[in-house]
Formats: structure tokens, C-alpha cells, sequence
């Protein structure tokens, strides 16, 4: 119900060991839903060249992308219902069947759908990955995993052309598929082995009448833009229809959304300034940069006449000037909290890349083409950096959650968009552009204008005019969206500045968090995220370990305290505990144990039944005041999430207090432990 205070179930006690199989494992996931999202772009002409279908090639894109968006939102409810290694687990068979499809495809329509199923699979990984690094990894050292993590997603997703071009060139464009398989085997076999099963103490509230709402408005709106002028003309029945449907659905979505326990979207964000303008510039920032990846290697193969590795490779200036904005933007952000010029500038210079780009012709230089990309690839990095971590310091606490939630899900929708609009305008100007071109190419064959590598093999009186009609199409895409960019300037001046959390600042600095990692929309989850961050930067000696045992007044040793954690810890999870169970959880011999637990049931900390420990009155004494340390800790480093709401000031403390315990059964293992009792 609303307002709910939500109570999160503590981390998994595992081994240093276990904890990095497991990280490997979660990396697998996002590599291979980040990379998906773009691999395919470089392998779009000679796809097309085989497969024929020009006019749906937008669709290989938007489709997966499409798809992604929604099981983005279902993945992070069902991770809660069901437990998030199931469902990580389901995703990874979906994206297997999605992949294999794709692969073995032989028409454009098998594929688009191939490409859903992809994108249900991929959203769900996503998610999960980022949730299970919440479930395993301990909090102190959660920092460097998860931007480790957003680093990979971030990569993988602008170097996946190049990839894409390289298993063209060399094996074909299937394996762009096929490579998912072995990888998502391997991963699932692992889950299954080092991923613990731990679900929410809470069932949520899913959203379904939204989230379908929101899909079928989505979906509509994207198949009247693809289909408009193509298949269908822009005043006939089926696209005036499937406009009227969006708009329906989306009113019904906002209805809905008012009125929902839970809402995947609460409607009253937009009354925040900066959530609508960071909403409105996620959205432009994905549909240009997904828009460009997508066609700049078409551009790239019929133009210049490069090999699709050469189209990817060619595309990177774009995305070293991406990384470098982003990282740059990040650490004055980080360091000054003064962030709002940083869109500004970024629109700006990404309306400037878009324009040059669009007087690239058939003549233009490899040198000129790369400052081009260069100089969008700024752009974009100057204006994604920052949009997420402004919006996580203006919302309540029980907002952290859908507000982070939604200006990812924009982004998404950004680039669906984006690469919807950019397909339009490409198929609607390149169809009469080419039959203009082949009037002035007598005798060229008209398998050529479809295939890169057969065009640059005719004459060159045949494939110049062909040539042109290619770079002339190209031009007016680019021309086209630069007033999109325009209106993301105009935008980006409406951003007000507010003061950032410090609590949240360093997550600016975090090369992942540019990227907009999809995220659970679980608020504690955030939170812990945020103070992650601050623990990641801060020494050894800041950390109160040596010392919270002296702070909490507790008369326990190390090696005590921590075996009267792993008993109330499996109390919590299992509702019983022995020494077998806390020594399997640290793949540990329980010999290793046996003294410490010894101890601290002769200290009347401990009772033992037959093997069944359980903490005395003491010993949950000792356990609430340890804690309470922990809680006066965490406070103190995230005191800037203070509200006035009543109901906001309880769910907070409720996550303070799941925090405080999750930070006292993450200790680390004593060397205590290793030494003779």
C-alpha cells in the first residue's frame, strides 16, 4: 500500500572467493545486454544486403530497445516476487532463445521479433545485475563493483560496433548473435552455483495496467513513425489509427499512474523542474547518441566504402569524445557540486556536431569526419554525465527509487525514438534519392545499391550517382535532428541548480554512472548505493571497524562479535543457525569455527541446542547496541537526506536501520578467527 516502509532482507553471507564469481558472473549479463544494444549497427547494411527489408532495418534497433525498456520495469518487481537469481536466470535462457533466433533468421520480420525477445531477456539482466551486486557484495566494498559495472555497461555499449563489424568481416553477421550463446550458458551454469537465493522481506506492488498502458502507447506512436510514408501513406486509416491509440493509451497510462498504490512512474515528479528537464534531456541525449551509432556506419560502408570493422573502428573518435567529457564533467561535478552549465554546454555542442555531420558528403575527409564525431561525441558526454545524480539530490526519499527509475527509462525511450526517427527519415529521403540515382547509372545492377561491397566493385560512373544518393540521405537525417538538439539547449537553461547531497556527489565522478546503468528502482537499494559511493572513497583507517566495538561500549572481542552476527544473520534468513551453515557460507572447514562459537556460548552470548545456535538475551543485547553504532555511523555520512515529511522521515529511518544491519553482518571475518582460541 502507499507509504509502506519497505524492510530489505540482509545481504548474503559469502566468501571473498564467491563474491568475485559472482561478480564475473553479473559482469557476463551486462556485457552481453549492453552490447546487443549497438553491436548490430555495423552489420546493418550487409543484413540488409542479405535479408533485403531496407525500411524495417530501424527495427532491428528499436525493437530490442523497445522491449528492453519494458522488461526494465516488470524485471526489478518480478527479481522481488520471485528472488533475483530466478529471474536473472530466465532472462539469460530468453536472451539465449532470442539470440539463437536472430541468428539462424531468414527474412527482416523473423529478426525484429528475434531482436524482442533479445530485449526482454536484456532488460531483465540489466536489472538483475545491478540488484545482485546489492544482494552479494558487502556494502563497504560495493563502490568499485558497481562502478566497475556501469564502466563495463558503458563500454560495451560504444564499442559494440566495432565489434559488430568484426564478426561481419570475418564470420558473418549471425555470429553477432551466435556469441551470446556459450557466454549466456556459462553464465546461467554459474548463477545457478555461486548466486545465493534471497528474496524480498516485502511483495511489492507491480504496476502491470501501467506498464502495459505505457508499451502499447509507445509501441503505437513507434509504428506510426516507422510505417508512415513506407508501408502505409501518412493520411491513410492504419497510421492515423495507431497515432489515435498511442494518444489513448498514454492518456489511460497518466489516469492509471495518478491513481496506482505503486506507480512505475509517479505522475507527480513532473511538478519537480529538474526531474522534467533531466526527463526531457535523457531523452534527447539517447536519441541522438543511439540515432547516430546506428546510421553513422551505414553512412560510413556506402559512402566511403570501409569494411563494417572499418565503419565501427571509424565511429570511436565519437566515443573518446564521450569518454572524456563524461569523465571530465564527472570529476568538477564531484568536486565543486555545480553541474547545471554542463547540459547546457553539452546541447549546444551536440547541435553543433549534428549540423557538421550533416554537410559530411562524398567528399569529405577521413580527418574532417573525425573531428565531426569527435566533436558530438563531447557534446553527448557533457550532457549525459550528470542528468541522474541531480535528479537523486531534488527528490524525497520515497521517491530515490521510480525518480532514478524514470530518467533512465526516458533515456531508453530517447533512443528508441531516435533511432525510429532517424530510420524514417532515412528510408523516406534514400527510396526516391536512389531511384533518381539509378536513372543516372544506366546498367548498374540493382542488387548493388543494396550492398555495400558490390557498389564500390561497378565503375565509377555507375556508383557515383548511387554513391551520392547514400550521402545526400545521410546529410538530411543529420540536418533534420539538429533541431532536436536545438531544443535540448533551450531546455537545459531551464535546470535549476540545487545543492548536491555530498552523499550522492561522488556517484558524478563514477565513469559508469554517465551511462545511465538501468537500475533497480528498489529506494533502500539506492541509498545504499549513495553511501557505497562515500565508503568507496574513503581510507581504511576512516572506516569504523577497528574502533566500533570501543564506540558501542560492547565488552565483545572481534572473533565474538562477528560469530554473533552470522547467528543472528541466519536467524533472520533461515530461521535457524549452526556452526555448518555459517561455515558453508564462508566456504570455510567448521573446525575453523567450532572455538570461537565455544567461546562465545560460554560467555552466555550463545545458547547451543543439539548444534542449534541461538542468541541469548545478552547476546541480542550486544547484537542491538553494535548496531546502533553502525546507525549513528550512517547517519552522520548521509545527514543531508533530512525531511520535513513525517512519512518520508519514517521510511528513511527504516532504511537506516536495514542499512545499519546490513553493514554489521557485511564485517569482514576477523583474523581472530585464524588464530587458536
Amino acid at each position: 500500500m502507499p507509504g509502506a516502509v519497505a524492510v530489505a532482507e540482509p545481504s548474503a553471507s559469502v566468501s571473498s572467493t564467491r563474491v568475485n564469481v559472482v561478480f564475473i558472473t553479473v559482469v557476463l549479463g551486462m556485457l552481453m545486454a549492453a552490447l546487443d544494444q549497438t553491436i548490430v549497427s555495423t552489420a546493418l547494411p550487409t543484413i540488409v544486403a542479405d535479408l533485403g527489408g531496407s525500411g524495417h532495418m530501424a527495427w532491428v534497433v528499436t525493437s530490442y530497445l523497445l522491449a528492453e525498456a519494458v522488461a526494465t520495469a516488470l524485471a526489478g518487481k518480478f527479481g522481488d516476487l520471485f528472488g533475483r537469481k530466478l529471474i536473472f536466470q530466465i532472462s539469460g535462457f530468453i536472451f539465449i532463445v532470442g539470440s539463437m533466433v536472430a541468428g539462424l533468421a531468414h527474412g527482416m520480420g523473423l529478426l525484429v521479433v528475434a531482436r524482442a525477445i533479445q530485449g526482454i531477456g536484456a532488460g531483465g539482466l540489466m536489472v538483475t545485475s545491478m540488484a545482485l551486486i546489492a544482494d552479494v557484495i558487502p556494502l563497504r566494498n560495493r563502490g568499485k563493483y558497481q562502478g566497475a559495472l556501469g564502466a563495463v555497461f558503458g563500454v560495451t555499449t560504444v564499442v559494440g560496433p566495432t565489434l559488430g563489424g568484426l564478426f561481419t568481416d570475418h564470420a558473418s553477421w549471425r555470429w553477432c548473435f551466435y556469441v551470446n550463446v556459450p557466454l549466456a550458458i556459462i553464465m546461467i551454469v554459474a548463477a545457478a552455483r555461486a548466486i545465493p537465493s534471497i528474496k524480498a522481506a516485502v511483495r511489492p506492488v507491480v504496476d502491470y495496467a501501467g506498464i502495459a498502458l505505457v508499451a502499447v502507447g509507445v509501441s503505437c506512436l513507434i509504428l506510426a513513425l516507422e510505417w508512415g510514408g513506407q508501408e502505409y501513406p501518412w493520411g491513410s486509416a492504419t497510421i492515423l489509427g495507431l497515432f489515435a491509440v498511442s494518444v489513448v493509451a498514454i492518456v489511460a497510462f497518466v489516469f492509471v499512474e495518478r491513481r496506482a498504490a505503486e506507480p512505475m512512474l509517479p505522475m507527480h515528479l513532473f511538478r519537480s523542474n529538474v526531474f522534467t528537464v533531466c526527463a526531457v534531456l535523457s531523452f534527447i541525449v539517447g536519441f541522438a547518441m543511439l540515432g547516430a551509432m546506428t546510421y553513422l556506419p551505414a553512412y560510413l560502408q556506402y559512402v566511403n566504402g570501409v569494411t563494417a570493422t572499418a565503419s565501427g573502428v571509424r565511429t570511436l573518435p565519437m566515443v573518446v569524445g564521450l569518454f572524456t567529457t563524461s569523465i571530465i564533467s564527472g570529476q568538477v561535478v564531484g568536486r565543486t557540486g555545480k553541474y547545471k552549465y554542463f547540459p547546457v554546454a553539452g546541447t549546444a555542442v551536440m547541435a553543433l556536431g549534428l549540423f557538421l555531420m550533416s554537410t559530411m558528403g562524398r567528399t569529405t575527409g577521413f580527418w574532417l569526419q573525425s573531428l565531426y564525431m569527435l566533436i558530438l561525441g563531447l557534446g553527448i558526454g557533457l550532457a549525459m554525465q550528470v542528468l541522474t545524480i541531480v535528479v537523486q539530490n531534488t527528490v524525497p526519499y520515497h521517491d530515490l527509487g521510480t525518480a532514478t527509475s524514470g530518467v533512465t527509462f526516458f533515456r531508453t525511450l530517447g533512443s528508441t525514438f531516435g533511432t525510429a526517427i532517424f530510420g524514417t527519415l532515412y528510408t523516406n529521403q534514400l527510396a526516391p534519392n536512389l531511384r533518381e540515382a539509378m536513372l543516372r547509372a544506366p546498367g548498374a545492377p540493382p542488387a548493388a545499391a543494396q550492398n555495400p561491397q558490390l557498389l564500390h566493385k561497378l565503375p565509377s560512373a555507375q556508383a557515383l550517382p548511387i554513391i551520392d544518393a547514400y550521402a545526400h540521405t545521410i546529410e538530411y537525417v543529420f540536418r533534420w535532428v539538429v533541431p532536436v538538439a536545438v531544443v535540448g539547449f533551450l531546455v537545459a537553461w531551464l535546470l535549476k541548480q540545487v545543492p548536491l547531497r555530498d552523499s550522492i556527489r561522488g556517484e558524478a565522478a563514477d565513469v559508469g554512472g554517465g551511462f545511465s546503468v538501468p537500475d533497480s528502482g528498489d529506494r533502500i537499494l539506492r541509498l545504499e548505493r549513495s553511501l557505497a559511493g562515500v565508503m568507496n572513497r574513503m581510507r581504511a583507517d576512516e572506516l569504523p571497524n577497528p574502533d566500533l566495538l570501543g564506540v558501542a561500549g560492547s565488552p565483545l572481542a572481534r572473533d565474538e562479535a562477528w560469530a554473533i552476527r552470522q547467528v543472528r544473520m541466519l536467524e533472520r534468513t533461515r530461521g535457524t543457525a549452526d556452526v555448518a551453515s555459517v561455515a558453508k557460507a564462508h566456504w570455510m572447514p567448521p573446525e575453523v569455527l567450532e572455538p570461537v562459537y565455544d567461546k562465545v556460548v560460554r560467555g552466555g552470548y550463545v545458547e547451543s541446542d543439539a548444534g542449534t545456535l541461538s542468541l541469548t538475551g545478552a547476546g541480542r543485547t550486544e547484537y542491538d547496541r553494535i548496531r546502533a553504532a553502525w546507525r549513528q555511523w550512517v547517519c552522520r555520512h548521509i545527514d543531508d537526506w533530512d525531511s520535513a515529511d513525517p512519512q518520508d522521515r519514517a521510511q528513511l529511518d527504516q532504511a537506516l536501520d536495514n542499512i545499519a544491519a546490513k553493514l554489521l553482518d557485511e564485517v569482514d571475518q576477523p583474523h581472530a578467527l585464524r588464530q587458536p582460541a
